[in-house]
């Protein structure tokens, strides 16, 4: 089906779905697709169920790497727990640095661990933002798709962060092109914890 056509197909499996009132399974490797009509969805990893719950705790708090890689796009941070200050932790991730996230979790200093972060929630500009975690960059590629551009930029470091950006502004089509420097940032709760 083409998108316009996918999209009222969702809209009246959900409306079906309300006036039938039973539960629908309903398999898809589309994961906008499993977001967009499900209350609950479950994640298989290799016959395994990985995570059952409602999407957006699903999409926002992954409890595994796989999961939040398998769920819309992630930025996924592999490191070392290096410090804790209350309820931050700092991971010393591989190849960037320092990166701060808050959580719960009693992780101590040398665990590995992981923290997902999602494009949205990173802030892209030509200046230094006010977030706890600030990385200077390249923009390396976009991908303009009508009302948000995906923008891939390279670290100083050489690590590949991807960042959303809203095209709202009014007459800009885009903000950013391919080799300009960019500032990102954003703030310790965005992103998300998972132990490894």
């Amino acid at each position: 089906l083409d998108a316009k056509l996918r999209e009222e197909m969702q809209i009246e499996l959900i409306n079906l779905q309300k006036q039938a009132g039973i539960t629908f399974v309903y398999v898809t490797h589309d994961q906008t697709e499993a977001l967009a009509l499900s209350h609950r969805i479950g994640v298989m990893n290799h016959g395994i169920v990985e995570q059952v719950d409602e999407p957006s705790k699903i999409y926002r708090f992954p409890r595994s790497r796989f999961v939040a890689d398998f769920i819309g796009q992630c930025n996924l941070f592999s490191g070392t727990v290096s410090a804790r200050d209350g309820g931050t932790l700092t991971l010393a991730v591989d190849a960037l640095g320092p990166v701060r996230v808050a959580t719960a979790s009693a992780a101590a200093p040398g665990t590995r661990a992981s923290i997902a972060l999602r494009p949205e929630q990173i802030r892209i500009g030509a200046d230094a933002g006010a977030g706890d975690n600030r990385f200077r960059g390249t923009v390396s590629d976009l991908l303009y798709m009508g009302d948000v551009t995906v923008y891939r930029v390279k670290t100083e470091a050489g690590v590949t962060i991807e960042a959303l950006l809203a095209n709202s502004q009014t007459g800009r089509a885009k903000f950013f092109e391919p080799g300009d420097a960019v500032q990102m940032d954003w703030p310790a709760a965005a992103g998300h914890f998972i132990e490894e």
